[in-house]
């Protein structure tokens, strides 16, 4: 069987790559891979990427690629893809790669397959991704004789081991063309958390209206912080107020993957299960026995989140206590 090439778009924060970034590599594995990451603080991640299995990284690390501009960013993947011969160019569902691959995409003329939850190339490549807000699952078969843009939602997949394997890191200190960009960067306010990031956490807290004010919410943060996760909401629980909208999940929100996922006084309206329906485990707790959220749930607490959630967080701590 022929090996296929890959064009991996990796991405880092602060300087570390990120786990989505490994599990692209998984996904790639037994393929010819060319890996390429943007920004001026890259370069360890850089060289995890070719520890990781990449025979060759082409690092952009002029400080004008350190913040995402669409045109710019579009206009080097597009060179890189023609460059590399790339059969198939993969990267994760995350903000910058729905954004940045679906552009890549249109200027290639290639199909693009987003947000897929599997990824197999064979003789074929073949996808499986959610439609109609996760109620059902899709495959789809692409021919190899055209380049494929595909994203994968973060934890799909395993992450690939970093082996130690050496491969080369290609400095391309070239300044991004903002000659004709439509979009100029201004500045940048971003969150700060200890906490996992939302998107690639293996465990989800999220918390719903049911907790009534800001204040009560507290109690979603320090079961978090007892388990080492991330915390979410629903659209409800931040339309009034009680989380700020970066953490929501759901349809017009942020789309999560998780081995578990709890949902703290969370009704299971349609808009949220689009969110996070792909949990690999989902504990639902809500007073309201036939609230919709337990027809998806693993497993159900029919109780108040009040007494229920301060107990669980408890129970974690004593736990890892004794780890």
């Amino acid at each position: 069987m022929t090996t296929r090439k890959f064009l991996i778009l990796a991405e880092h924060k602060n300087g570390e790559l990120k786990k989505a970034s490994l599990e692209l590599l998984k996904a790639s594995e037994g393929g010819e891979r060319v890996g390429v990451l943007f920004g001026s603080q890259a370069q360890s991640a850089a060289k995890q990427l070719t520890e990781a299995g990449c025979k060759k990284v082409m690092w952009f690390s002029h400080s004008s690629f350190d913040s995402y501009l669409s045109d710019a960013f579009a206009k080097v993947l597009e060179r890189v893809a023609k460059e590399a011969e790339a059969e198939v160019v993969l990267g994760s569902a995350s903000a910058m790669g729905k954004d940045l691959l679906s552009r890549l995409a249109a200027r290639i003329d290639a199909p693009f397959a987003q947000d897929c939850i599997s990824f197999q190339a064979a003789e074929k490549i073949s996808v499986s991704r959610p439609f109609y807000s996760g109620k059902v699952v899709g495959t789809l078969e692409f021919s190899p004789s055209a380049t494929v843009v595909v994203s994968l939602r973060p934890n799909s997949l395993p992450a690939t081991a970093v082996s130690g394997s050496s491969g080369e890191v290609m400095n391309m200190n070239e300044a991004a063309d903002l000659s004709n960009a439509a979009v100029q960067f201004l500045s940048k306010t971003e969150a700060k958390s200890t906490r996992p990031d939302l998107t690639e956490a293996n465990i989800v807290v999220s918390g719903g209206r049911s907790l009534k004010s800001k204040e009560n919410f507290k109690i979603v943060f320090d079961l978090a912080d007892a388990m080492g996760a991330a915390v979410g909401a629903s659209r409800a629980a931040c339309d009034e107020g009680l989380a700020d909208h970066d953490i929501q999940v759901g349809q017009t929100g942020k789309t999560v993957n998780p081995s578990l996922y709890i949902a703290s006084g969370i009704s299971g309206a349609i808009q949220h299960l689009a969110g996070m329906r792909t949990s690999k485990v989902i504990v639902a707790i809500n007073k309201d026995a036939s609230a919709p959220i337990f027809s998806k749930a693993t497993y159900g607490i029919v109780g108040d989140i009040f007494e229920v959630v301060p107990e669980l967080t408890k129970q974690a701590k004593i736990l890892l206590s004794k780890a």
